[in-house]
């Protein structure tokens, strides 16, 4: 297989929180995505992101955390990796590559938030450049 473009950010389509948290598999007329450092996915085709398959806590989410460390607990479903060890970036890194090796790059998870409102949730991981490897 060949190796993917290099990612140019400026040309990703912004999908917000909500937009993606709709997106998890349980409406039959809308994709199936889930992010990965900010970057989103289209897993439509993985029936694992299906309702009841073994990936479906992530569909809809950027599970960057709980990637990193290997979980399946909600509770690590959370797209914060910043704050996360040399092995555990290394890991993440790993799961980017694969994901983009193998499936269509939609868009990225936008932080806009309009002005005066305040939702910490939807800014846990701002998207730069030298987030994506």
């Amino acid at each position: 297989m060949e190796y993917p473009e290099p990612l140019n950010l400026t040309k990703l389509d912004a999908i917000s929180p909500q937009e993606l948290c709709l997106a998890d598999g349980t409406d039959p007329t809308r994709p199936t995505l889930f992010a990965i450092k900010g970057i989103v996915f289209d897993v439509s085709q993985n029936p694992a992101f299906a309702p009841g398959g073994c990936y479906h806590e992530y569909a809809g989410k950027d599970p960057s955390h709980a990637l990193a460390r290997s979980s399946f607990q909600k509770s690590s479903c959370t797209a914060e990796f910043h704050h996360l060890g040399e092995l555990e970036q290394t890991i993440l890194n790993e799961w980017f590559e694969f994901y983009r090796k193998r499936y269509r790059i939609v868009g990225k998870v936008s932080c806009d938030i309009p002005t005066g409102q305040s939702d910490q949730s939807c800014c846990e991981t701002m998207i730069r450049d030298d987030n994506v490897v």
